[in-house]
């Protein structure tokens, strides 16, 4: 089953222009930018990180750290506003966020507000690498669903639909589920006008996501290969119940634990990536160096497969992520997101000597940029060095 069709021609996108006001730590700030690669230098603390989430917010409607919007208006202030000038396919996009203490998020694309947040998810597809990331080899299985449904709903806007009514008829369910618990006996017909929806939902995200792990384990691989100099072998492998029979099915043989329990515990909600490094857990068994390998190569790989999929290439946002580096690999992962397979990029980092350097090797257009006292200043271009 395939779940969208590879784009056909390519379509191009990039940020010209970011404004920042009351956004995190800026009070008023604003840059122009190259339409291939941007290096943000500057000391630590100073705002690299809040920049690229501005990028984020514009793309995603959200910010990749604090879910919670108000909790990024600038301390002290009453509101914030991102702005952001693309160009895509030729023509001018101008998207805002706007957020005020206490009052709903204002959402726009070219002054006209979005009814629903998730039309906009994939209009401007965007691939963020962050220290971060950590967490999708150390935490739990929800770090790992949420990097598949932040991939996948970028280019098929029917599986965020289908993820959202999952979502809001699993919520009910185990609302249910909780009420039955104190009846003697509970009978399995009280869920079932539930399940007549989530079932289908649930198979339809199954498949997709099968679908989606299985054509990016090649993606993936080739890059860890290229990064590592082919010095280990990894694997990326899918995990669900629903592989072991019909959804339907194993809802019912579980319904009785599920009372019990008082929430659903079969689903695709309880789905896994299992990240293995020489046949071994990568979590216990991988240093610092391959489990950052790992996160840059998929990351790389998220941003190949989209555009694949969309036609699009995505902004890639690479944030402080050389430490625990030798220079050989930075200069490796540099040349790669430096490739026409990627669009526009934006590298956070200290060091900008070093990233300046391999850059240079490259022979892409690029501007250097530095943050300090609040604001984002142009220090080098390489349209100027011409």
């Amino acid at each position: 089953m395939r779940f969208a069709t590879f784009a056909s021609e390519k379509v191009h996108m990039h940020l010209q222009r970011l404004s920042l006001v009351n956004f995190k730590n800026f009070r008023e700030a604003s840059a122009e930018f190259s339409p291939k690669i941007n290096i943000i230098t500057g000391q630590n603390g100073v705002g690299k990180t809040n920049l690229l989430d501005a990028i984020h917010y514009l793309c995603m409607t959200k910010s990749y750290f604090n879910p919670v919007d108000t909790q990024n208006i600038r301390h002290g202030e009453e509101f914030m506003l991102i702005e952001g000038w693309f160009e895509r396919e030729g023509a001018e996009e101008y998207i805002t966020c706007g957020v005020k203490r206490h009052q709903k998020k204002q959402f726009r694309r070219n002054r006209k507000e979005y009814q629903k947040l998730s039309e906009h998810i994939g209009f401007l597809p965007v691939v963020i690498v962050t220290p971060e990331d950590s967490a999708l080899i150390r935490e739990g299985s929800d770090e790992r669903r949420r990097f598949m449904n932040a991939v996948i709903a970028q280019y098929d806007q029917a599986y965020l639909d289908d993820l959202i009514t999952y979502n809001h008829i699993l919520t009910q369910r185990n609302a249910l589920l909780k009420q039955m618990s104190t009846k003697v006996p509970a009978r399995y017909e009280e869920v079932e006008v539930w399940d007549m929806t989530l079932i289908p939902a649930g198979q339809r995200i199954f498949e997709k996501r099968k679908q989606f792990v299985s054509e990016l384990v090649p993606v993936f691989q080739k890059y860890y290969s290229t990064i590592s100099f082919d010095r280990e072998q990894v694997r990326l492998s899918y995990h669900s119940h629903l592989l072991d029979g019909d959804f339907g099915d194993l809802l019912r043989q579980n319904f009785e634990k599920d009372v019990i329990l008082q929430y659903t515990t079969i689903g695709i909600h309880k789905d896994d990536l299992l990240l293995d490094l020489e046949e071994h857990m990568l979590r216990r068994f991988g240093s610092q160096g391959q489990q950052k390998t790992f996160l840059v190569a998929l990351k790389l790989a998220e941003s190949d497969f989209i555009r694949q999929w969309n036609g699009q290439q995505p902004i890639l946002l690479l944030d402080d992520i050389f430490d625990k580096f030798d220079d050989d690999r930075v200069q490796k992962i540099i040349h790669l997101a430096a490739d026409d397979h990627f669009g526009q990029i934006f590298i956070a980092d200290t060091n900008r000597n070093r990233i300046r350097t391999f850059i240079n090797e490259t022979r892409s257009n690029y501007r250097i940029f530095e943050i300090s006292d609040q604001s984002i200043h142009l220090i080098e271009s390489s349209d100027e060095a011409k």
